[in-house]
């Protein structure tokens, strides 16, 4: 047994000998793999140029430009007939109700009656006036006879005094008669007011619209007695211009400015209206902080007054060069990207302009197709070796 055992033994120990050299490099493999440089692999985006517009959201209610208000010219009657409803398209002057005209017509009859009676009055006493002044002119003739005779005592003095009380009386009678005249035609005058205020109040039984538009709502009931009070019988938006009263907030006021192009969409209808700003309010409520502006509409597209409508103000508009603005970082309030360049992250400061739809504009420190990281952030410092992968369909024109 002793014989046998020597030679296992040195063949094993041989063995070892050829096997730990071996080993000994595969030891050291795992530690030459970590000595190499791992490279990240980031997202880029290449800058490109396209179109941005800026834009402002406002919200309102669809409103007339201009109301008009129809109320009768005359109260206390009935009305008879309407001719035109609630969204009739009406002219100027166009009869949009008549008002019942017989208590009217009775009163100008009567007035009728009365402008004759006065003319018969006018008459007498022009009569009267012709008949007093013939008579002053013969008691005047006798009276001064008798200033002749009474000198030379060829008539008593009894017969003077009373051809001188005859004179007297005469022209007495004379403006009695003229004053009778003077009060017939100051009547008459007055019944012919009386008619011309009557021939006034029957004229606007035929209520008439003032100003050319849509009719936008009819309280006028056939019975009811008309007045004035309480709501108008007819309410028409001139000319059937409607428009977008919107409400802007108050830091966004200054962008807005009369003729800049708003796409309207009103509640309910499937697609937007062009309008154009008319109307930039100058004034601030102070409770709700919001600004006012007027937006015109164009006529027949269906537009109800009241309905509720979303607009879209473009107020700025640009074309130059563009990155998302998740590209974009803040730094201690500096703008900068973080541009690849030949494998190497530079991260430089760049001037911005317009945000439109998740865009941003780069007015500098960026040249067109120029790598950038897409989403900017503090994992990246300047000089760091990336390799850049490029990102399709983020907006941005390559």
């Amino acid at each position: 047994m002793k014989f046998w055992v020597k030679p296992l033994v040195v063949a094993l120990l041989a063995n070892s000998i050829v096997t730990l050299p071996a080993l000994a490099e595969d030891a050291t493999a795992p530690a030459a793999s970590a000595t190499q440089e791992v490279v990240p692999t980031v997202s880029v985006v290449k800058a490109g140029r396209q179109a941005l517009s800026q834009k402002v959201i406002v919200t309102g209610t669809l409103v007339a430009r201009e109301q008009v208000l129809v109320t009768p010219g005359v109260e206390g009657l009935k009305i008879e007939s309407i001719a035109y409803d609630a969204g009739d398209r009406v002219e100027e002057g166009a009869v949009l109700a008549r008002l019942a005209v017989d208590t009217i017509d009775v009163q100008l009859a009567q007035n009728t009656s009365q402008l004759a009676s006065s003319d018969a009055q006018i008459a007498q006493a022009k009569a009267q006036i012709t008949s007093a002044e013939a008579l002053v002119a013969q008691t005047g003739l006798a009276f001064e006879r008798g200033q002749a005779l009474v000198g030379n005592n060829s008539i008593a003095k009894e017969a003077f005094d009373q051809r001188k009380l005859a004179a007297d009386q005469a022209k007495a009678q004379l403006s009695v008669a003229q004053q009778a005249l003077t009060a017939a035609e100051a009547g008459r005058k007055l019944i012919e007011a009386q008619r011309a205020e009557l021939e006034l109040r029957r004229s606007k039984t035929e209520i008439k619209a003032p100003r050319a538009g849509l009719i936008l709502s009819r309280n006028a009931v056939v019975g009811q007695i008309a007045s004035s009070g309480g709501n108008p019988l007819f309410v028409i938006a001139e000319k059937g211009d409607i428009e977008l009263d919107a409400d802007v907030t108050e830091t966004l006021m200054p962008e807005l400015s009369v003729g800049q192009k708003v796409s309207v969409q009103p509640a309910g209808m499937a697609a937007p209206v062009e309008g154009v700003v008319r109307l930039v309010k100058p004034e601030i409520n102070a409770t709700t902080r919001l600004g006012k502006a007027r937006i015109a509409l164009p006529e027949g597209k269906g537009l109800r007054v009241g309905a509720f409508a979303r607009g879209t103000v473009e107020v700025a508009h640009t074309e130059g060069l563009v990155l998302p603005v998740t590209a974009v970082t803040d730094e201690e309030g500096v703008p900068t990207v973080q541009v690849v360049k030949d494998g190497v992250v530079d991260t430089r400061k760049v001037k911005t302009g317009l945000t439109d739809a998740g865009l941003i504009e780069v007015k500098d420190g960026l040249t067109d197709g120029e790598l950038v990281v897409s989403k900017a952030g503090t994992f990246l410092r300047g000089g760091d070796k990336v390799k850049p992968q490029i990102i399709e369909g983020v907006g941005v024109k390559g």
